[in-house]
């Protein structure tokens, strides 16, 4: 395992990164509420890495929450399940926040539903939960439910579930990660999970260890969340997790930040952490892994935050995958006179949706199980000087967690000279954004980068 045969500890940071406004007090307070069940809901058949799914339904056809309504064969893919019971309607096509046209399915919501409002919330995570059963599972079970239950990480990556919990003879894991950092600004949606549903993510992180046979699980928390950090530890007493309190910097919940700070392992470029014997699991995935394998429940809610100074009311709603952008919008009471644009995500790694303003409650862009917010920022959040010239400041070299050179790469992209972009390790851009917040040039770096990524893979 790289040479790495015992626990290494990190020092709880990485090189590089910045300190951005949090702006998490917008919605840190607001207790997770349960969205009322859209009209209809449109459920993309591509909602993480790997191969898209197929259809499995017909339009008219009555299906209930749970139902598997695509799937595909392949081994880096999961299944998407009906996330209210209604009827079919005739497939469309829908935009992706990263431009990607996908197959969608619309289904339209039945007046009565089997689980809706707080019957909902605690069927996902009230209730107790066995955590004296976890020993008993056997890890191919556990990883099975994973993958029968279409969980995929929904810190943002959206990697398939199961294809981390398979165990590898060659290389054998011992460290497992929980990843709580929650580094972004403004997302708040898995701290108000890490204080409302502790069990069911203690439960889930006994379980991911269980079904990948690592010595270790620790539960990584940036120390700006000390009433998170309480809940953790209180919930996780008596069992061999440990939590684990890391320095907050941004992008501390990067795979291989994380990795770095909190084991003092590095990644190789162009690796996976299992290359040094560690998995990385983000904790709402964690949830939904206890709800899989102790309740078999597919994967078919997810809590989102819809923050900013661009919402009237920013709040942490459970909601059905498939539901619209603008219908979270539209239960948060729209936005302010001043509100300027709409994220996907937060805004050091999300995607610009367009302007916001009254037709943001139509936004149709579709939930999927990697949504963990939406971000509305008014006109003062997003003035910004013009662009000029490079100043060859080396800001953003030194801010660069994965230690290359922004510039460099941007001009590359610009040239449209894929041999640059390879030279200069496009490739390895996490696209965490921090070289474009520090640029005094105001050049769009991570924008660029994007783009030279998109034309070297072509």
């Amino acid at each position: 395992m790289s040479g790495v045969s015992a626990f290494a500890r990190g020092l709880g940071t990485f090189v590089g990164g910045i300190h951005p406004p949090e702006e998490k007090g917008l919605a840190a307070g607001a207790a997770i509420e349960v969205l009322p069940t859209p009209v209809e809901v449109r459920i993309a058949l591509l909602q993480h890495l790997g191969a898209p799914c197929e259809a499995t339904v017909k339009p008219r056809a009555e299906v209930r929450v749970g139902d598997v309504i695509g799937r595909s064969e392949a081994f880096v893919s999961a299944p998407v399940h009906a996330s209210v019971s209604g009827t079919v309607s005739r497939d469309s096509v829908a935009t992706l926040p990263n431009g990607r046209h996908v197959t969608v399915i619309p289904i339209r919501a039945a007046e009565s539903q089997p689980l809706a409002g707080e019957a909902l919330r605690d069927e996902l995570f009230g209730g107790s939960w066995p955590l004296d059963e976890v020993d008993r599972r056997d890890p191919r079970e556990i990883a099975e439910a994973a993958r029968t239950a279409g969980l995929v990480g929904m810190g943002g990556a959206a990697f398939p579930t199961h294809v981390k919990l398979i165990r590898n003879d060659k290389k054998p894991i011992d460290t497992l990660l929980m990843n709580g950092c929650e580094c972004e600004p403004f997302l708040t949606a898995d701290y108000r999970l890490m204080l409302e549903a502790p069990i069911p993510l203690v439960a889930g992180t006994l379980l991911a260890q269980r079904a990948t046979g690592a010595e270790r699980a620790v539960i990584c928390i940036e120390d700006n969340k000390p009433q998170a950090i309480e809940a953790l530890r209180s919930a996780a007493a008596g069992t061999p997790i440990e939590v684990r309190v890391l320095k907050t910097k941004y992008p501390q919940g990067g795979e291989r930040q994380l990795v770095l700070a909190a084991t003092g392992r590095v990644v190789p470029g162009g690796g996976l952490p299992l290359e040094v014997g560690v998995v990385v699991m983000n904790i709402a995935t964690a949830a939904a892994l206890a709800g899989a394998v102790f309740r078999g429940r597919p994967l078919t809610h997810r809590v989102v935050t819809v923050s900013g100074r661009g919402i009237r009311n920013p709040k942490n709603l459970l909601a059905p995958i498939g539901a619209t952008y603008g219908e979270l919008i539209r239960y948060c009471g729209g936005v302010t006179k001043d509100a300027a644009r709409v994220i996907a995500g937060g805004p050091m790694m999300g995607f610009t949706l367009g302007a916001a303003d009254e037709a943001s409650e139509l936004i149709p862009t579709p939930v999927t199980k990697g949504t963990s917010g939406i971000t509305i920022l008014n006109r003062e959040d997003v003035q910004r000087g013009a662009e000029t010239a490079c100043i060859r400041c080396g800001r953003c070299v030194e801010i660069c967690p994965m230690r290359l050179v922004p510039t460099r790469l941007a001009l590359a992209a610009r040239a449209g000279n894929r041999e640059l972009l390879a030279r200069y390790h496009a490739a390895a851009c996490v696209e965490c954004g921090c070289c474009a917040y520090v640029c005094p040039a105001r050049i769009p770096l991570v924008q660029l980068i994007r783009v030279g990524k998109l034309m070297a893979r072509k």
